[in-house]
């Protein structure tokens, strides 16, 4: 009889949390997705991102991807330190965008590779991704776009402003000052939008490793 009654009980949970989830649910999921449309739209408009597409994914098209990182990296960062906003960044990207493609040029045939290198600041859909503790929800954003041969290739990318690509001589990992400069640059909300979904991406792994 007891487990008649449990059984009884568990029937009519799930059928009104049926019919709760039939006439609530879909408007709820409605209004979260307009707000996070509207909060990466947001977002996007005040951060400018670095994205470098290898040529392939071949292991000597995917390294040579870094050393074009790398280099280029060292060539903006100076001219990067003097920027305080994102249109100062935006204005001194195009203004050296030609030394950008020659440094990008130079670093590939330097390592023996004939395809060429574009580059420009353009806006192109990215997935979500996570960098350091912080995921940015997917869409459009500007981006410095350097693209190597067909372009065809994994892309690494970072956030070129506020500056998180080339601080400390480890990338992947945002340093305090990094950090900072970030939550000047979004509202409150913003933050913690992309940084607890960093945490809990970050935990994912770390289960993932110990399953």
């Amino acid at each position: 009889m007891r487990k008649k009654i449990i059984i009884t009980t568990i029937a009519i949970i799930s059928i009104t949390a049926a019919i709760a989830s039939k006439n609530h649910t879909p408007a709820a999921n409605t209004n979260s997705i307009a707000c996070t449309a509207d909060m990466q739209k947001s977002i996007a408009g005040k951060i400018l991102r670095f994205h470098v597409l290898a040529n392939s994914d071949s292991e000597a098209d995917q390294n040579v991807k870094k050393q074009v990182r790398d280099a280029v990296g060292a060539y903006i960062e100076p001219y990067l330190l003097e920027c305080e906003n994102i249109e100062e960044t935006r204005a001194t990207v195009n203004d050296h965008m030609d030394e950008i493609i020659a440094v990008s040029k130079e670093t590939l045939a330097a390592n023996g590779f004939s395809y060429g290198a574009s580059a420009e600041l353009t806006h192109t859909d990215f997935p979500e991704k996570t960098y350091g503790d912080y995921t940015f929800p997917e869409g459009n954003y500007e981006a410095l776009e350097i693209t190597l041969g067909d372009g065809a290739g994994h892309n690494w990318w970072c956030v070129l402003y506020p500056n998180m690509c080339f601080r400390g001589s480890v990338y992947e990992v945002v340093e305090d000052e990094a950090k900072e400069n970030l939550k000047e640059v979004l509202t409150p909300d913003e933050y913690e939008s992309i940084f607890d979904s960093g945490k809990y991406e970050i935990k994912l792994k770390i289960l993932d490793i110990f399953r």
